[in-house]
């Protein structure tokens, strides 16, 4: 990702920062808005549970 500010998702502090500010062990991103970091979390949650999902299928 390349150009204009980014947003991150701290997973330590549960904090979205504007740029890299923190230990890459701890974030979740790059995210082009504050919104897409905030839901971060989610999104991963989500993705988790379907891979899951997939997973007992096969």
């Amino acid at each position: 990702m390349s150009g204009g500010e980014k947003y991150w998702y701290n997973t330590k502090t549960g904090e979205v920062e504007k740029g890299h500010r923190s230990s890459w062990t701890h974030l979740l991103g790059p995210y082009t808005t504050r919104e897409e970091a905030e839901q971060a979390l989610a999104r991963a949650r989500s993705r988790n549970e379907e891979w899951n999902a997939q997973d007992d299928a096969d």
